[in-house]
């Protein structure tokens, strides 16, 4: 069954192609995507023009879904939500849906819509893939708080001290502040230039990410359990890519209750996670080993993940 989207929440776009398609996948998660749309807006990202881009918001069978009269319907803002039936509680589907929606040469996926994103992150992917057209354009991953949320909520740490940490560094006024008030995800650890296992914001060709299969719709644990770890390996393998790391930028996981990121390491289910892995590819998973190029700067509030073993953090 194909996805359907209703034309009410569609803007008209008259024959425009934007260069870039940004997909992010949404599921019960209001406070979070109000957060992660601001930060994909004209408004907040520099250097890049309204009609560039595109946002496609697949809500994956929210019991609320996305209501876009207050925050999406702006002067500006070019963005759809598709309603995709949530049949499983695996987000594949879901991107794939909006992957087939997009109308731009490239997308960028976001299977998680939790996750805002810092303010050259659209014109630095756009950049890379006018260079290379064949890129694959990765970020890294952090964390809100000052641990991984799997530890930090075992500490106190929730949404209400995250609004409040967000208050205080005004990310709408700096993007580049929400550097200020978090720390690397695991998959992201060895920082700007160590491999990373994972990208949560990643751009490709459209053409590419449906020859290499997308998301694979056999994984169907909770939030997909492995499947980004596994089409980013599966992208890395392929030789009609080539990575290119855009140092700068990044995505930020809000807490929300999700599966993997916000629970306490002892109940993480990645034993669950690496046995349908293994189950669906017949090998246990390897992380991929690759060199990527590199573009772009890094601002003095990202510095300290040059070398993370060296890291040190004040903030309160």
């Amino acid at each position: 069954m194909s996805p359907w989207s209703s034309p009410l929440l569609r803007r008209p776009w008259f024959g425009h192609r934007p260069l870039l398609s940004v997909v992010v996948v949404s599921y019960n998660m209001t406070r979070e995507l109000k957060r992660t749309l601001y930060s994909l807006s004209p408004k907040f990202q520099r250097d890049v023009k309204a009609q560039d881009y595109e946002v496609i918001v697949v809500d994956n069978g929210s019991t609320l879904p996305p209501d876009p009269s207050d925050w999406i319907q702006r002067p500006g803002w070019s963005v759809r939500v598709v309603c995709w039936p949530a049949w499983d509680v695996s987000p594949c589907r879901a991107v794939n849906a909006g992957v087939a929606q997009a109308r731009a040469r490239h997308v960028c996926v976001m299977v998680d819509g939790a996750r805002m994103v810092s303010p050259g992150l659209i014109s630095g992917m756009l950049n890379i893939l006018r260079a290379d057209p064949d890129a694959l354009a990765i970020t890294l991953g952090f964390h809100l708080g000052m641990q991984p949320q799997n530890v930090s909520i075992t500490q106190g740490y929730n949404q209400r001290e995250e609004d409040r940490l967000l208050r205080k560094i005004r990310w709408r006024n700096n993007g580049y502040q929400l550097f200020s008030v978090s720390c690397l995800a695991l998959s992201s650890a060895g920082g700007w230039f160590a491999p990373i296992t994972e990208s949560n914001c990643f751009a490709l060709k459209r053409k590419r990410f449906q020859e290499l299969g997308g998301f694979d719709e056999r994984f169907q644990s909770p939030g997909g359990g492995l499947v980004n770890l596994d089409f980013f390996r599966t992208a890395i393998a392929s030789p009609l890519l080539r990575p290119w790391m855009l140092l700068g930028e990044g995505s930020f996981h809000q807490i929300h209750g999700g599966v993997a990121t916000n629970v306490p390491m002892e109940k993480h289910p990645g034993l669950q996670f690496a046995l349908e892995y293994e189950q669906i590819r017949g090998e246990s998973y390897a992380p991929p080993r690759y060199e990527p190029s590199y573009y772009g700067s890094l601002p003095e509030v990202t510095r300290r993940w040059i070398d993370p073993s060296t890291a040190v953090t004040n903030a309160s």
